[in-house]
């Protein structure tokens, strides 16, 4: 099987987990994912299942949608609910004042990776020194927060539902925990829903139990091309011979090809399509379009 499986994840097992059973039945031994979900998360987890994995290190698009739940007055280890809770304090923030501090996390802002999480320091992953209770220095990194919409807040309880559209690397418990910061009361995410990924939307995704209904070749038929995580470049039509030849791991002559008036494309990745066929996608160098990834 070669294609991606757009699973919708639900609460209470890892994304290994949802690896693990979808290799199992589908016999496939080659699947990866395009993100992890943390347990308690829930939403759109991409799989890459055959020769599709080999798309992992190369997906142009990384942007992520989340709905995620907050309460204000609480902080934790771990940034969430779930974790163990370090502060409690009575928050009396208003509606106003929240979005007025929502203003500061909108555009490129700066992010410091939570302890709880797959960041390497010094060859160490975060999550295991956080597990012995050893806290290190971690540099803040530039992401980019291109949507952040309050879609509830109760007062009285202090609580509500943000929906953020943000870059790859983008934390949604440290965004949280730095909302609370900045109000001054603190804050912990208590839900998690990833509504998009690489493109795609959680309504074209199946649950897992879904998923374990169908037989093989079922599943099977509910692969979708590799292609679709790359319709940012654009497609490029070539010959039955030239399709062979790139197959073959061959360049083609740009001269030979609907690119031959094209100017400044020196770099420039594209689709390589015959018969609606998709082969995989080439890159420009030198007058030739030259192998960039296999499929």
């Amino acid at each position: 099987m070669n294609g991606l499986l757009l699973v919708d994840k639900g609460k209470g097992f890892t994304s290994f987990d949802v690896v693990a059973i979808t290799r199992k039945l589908t016999s496939q031994k080659k699947i990866g994912h395009t993100g992890t979900l943390d347990p308690n998360a829930t939403g759109v987890l991409p799989l890459l299942l055959g020769n599709a994995t080999k798309a992992q290190d190369i997906i142009p698009n990384h942007d992520k949608e989340y709905v995620a739940g907050f309460k204000l007055g609480l902080t934790s280890d771990t940034l969430d609910i779930w974790g163990e809770i370090k502060s409690e304090v009575k928050s009396e923030v208003t509606l106003s004042e929240l979005e007025k501090v929502l203003k500061h996390f909108r555009g490129e802002i700066e992010q410091i990776p939570p302890m709880y999480s797959a960041v390497s320091v010094d060859g160490k992953r975060l999550y295991d020194l956080a597990r012995k209770g050893i806290e290190v220095e971690r540099k803040p990194r530039k992401i980019t927060v291109y949507e952040l919409e309050l879609l509830d807040f109760d007062e009285n309880n202090q609580s509500g539902v943000l929906k953020v559209f943000c870059s790859k690397g983008t934390y949604i418990r440290s965004l949280i925990d730095d909302i609370g910061n900045e109000l001054g009361v603190g804050a912990v995410m208590t839900s998690l829903d990833r509504t998009k990924a690489c493109g795609f939307l959680k309504e074209e995704c199946m649950s897992l139990d879904k998923i374990k209904e169908l037989s093989p070749a079922e599943i099977e038929e509910k692969l979708i091309s590799t292609e679709n995580l790359f319709i940012s470049f654009p497609e490029l039509k070539v010959s039955e011979a030239q399709a062979k030849r790139f197959s073959n791991g061959g360049a083609l002559d740009i001269s030979r090809t609907a690119l031959r008036s094209a100017e400044n494309i020196e770099g420039n990745i594209y689709r390589i399509k015959y018969d609606d066929k998709f082969f995989g996608l080439g890159i420009v160098r030198d007058n030739e379009i030259k192998i960039y990834k296999h499929f």
